[in-house]
Formats: C-alpha cells, structure tokens, sequence
C-alpha cells in the first residue's frame, strides 16, 4: 500500500465495497477474543467522551459504548462509514467522521482514544505524529490505548515497531501490557513531563 493519502482511501474504500467484513470482525474467534481483552483492559472505567482512529464498520465501536456516555469514530472509509452507520444507527451517542489522519484530526479533548490494528498502516512520522495529536487530544486523567497484531505483514511498518514508535515518541506512562500469542494491547497514559510545555501540532 502507498502512503499516499488519496491512493490509501481508494484503496480501503474498494476493500469494504467488495467484501463488508474483510478482517472477519463479526465472525472470527481472534477478533472476539481481541475486543473482550480490549475492553478487560478498560475495566473497571467508563469515559465521558472516547475517540476511535479506524473504526472500520463498527463492530468495536458497538461495544465500546457500553463503557462510554459518547464515542466519535473516525475512518479514512467511506465505505467502511457507510457499514458502520448501518451497524450503529440505534445509538445515538455514538457519531462518525470520515478523516485521515495524521492529516485530519477531530478537535475536542477526550478522555479514551482507541487505535485497534491501524498504526502500521501509517508511515513511521505519521505514527510519531498522531502520538502527538493523541496527547495533544487526551485529557490528562485519560487512557490511550494501543492494539496491535504482531504477526508478520507486507506493510512497511510491522505492530511491534508501530507500537514503539507512538510509546516512545512522547513520554507515555505504560500503565498496564497484555500480550497475547497473535497481538498486544497496551493501556498509556500521559505523564507530567510535558503539563504546561507547548506542543506544535504537525501540519499537513
């Protein structure tokens, strides 16, 4: 994939066009194993206002909104929007937004930001710069929390080195780990090493 933004878009729209569940959300046992442990690593919070990068159709945005009084999620897909609208049409605090970031980031504080197996599709400075809009983004009592698959891929960047690309770009506390055979989660927080400096949000 290229990390061109219009060609990514094109190329995540046609996948969703052609097949409306292509990672096997809804059905497969790795994707309900993976979203029970996410929200384990949650408990016992709930949030007032959680952010989702990449929330594809929706089915971990289903779930999240049990544990949160309003969740905004975000995809570079309109097609995967279009599915995740469908899905989630009774709830009414949840809202959707086709963006792509680094590029195209909500504005608002949250206090809960979710990337679930999207970071390595980003470059490395994407990576580095959506870890800095996140703490830019994050209340400062709030969680970030990193999913990621840590098998093989074709892309450029690979779970492991995504994940420690967006925890050591900023000074994360790394409050809780879980690491599985096929994926790890990691529940960040910020520390006060940066509470008061300025921080310049990265321009397209």
């Amino acid at each position: 994939m290229k990390d061109d933004p219009s060609d990514r878009r094109q190329t995540f729209d046609a996948l969703f066009a052609s097949d409306p569940d292509p990672w096997g959300f809804e059905n497969e046992a790795y994707e309900a194993a993976k979203r029970h442990a996410t929200l384990a690593m949650l408990f016992p919070n709930r949030f007032e206002r959680a952010l989702e990068v990449g929330c594809a159709n929706g089915v971990l945005t289903a779930e999240l909104t049990s544990i949160c009084d309003a969740v905004l999620g975000i995809d570079v897909s309109s097609a995967a929007l279009w599915l995740a609208e469908s899905r989630l049409a009774d709830l009414d605090h949840v809202s959707l937004v086709r963006a792509e970031v680094p590029r195209e980031w909500p504005e608002g504080t949250f206090d809960l930001i979710v990337f679930s197996e999207i970071l390595y599709f980003l470059s490395n400075k994407e990576i580095a710069q959506v870890a800095d809009l996140a703490w830019q983004s994050l209340a400062h009592d709030g969680v970030c929390l990193l999913v990621n698959w840590t098998g093989p891929n074709d892309l450029p960047v690979d779970g492991q080195s995504a994940r420690v690309i967006f925890a050591e770009s900023l000074p994360w506390l790394s409050a809780a780990s879980g690491v599985w055979p096929q994926y790890r989660i990691d529940r960040l927080h910020k520390t006060f090493a940066r509470e008061g400096a300025a921080s310049k949000r990265p321009t397209a």
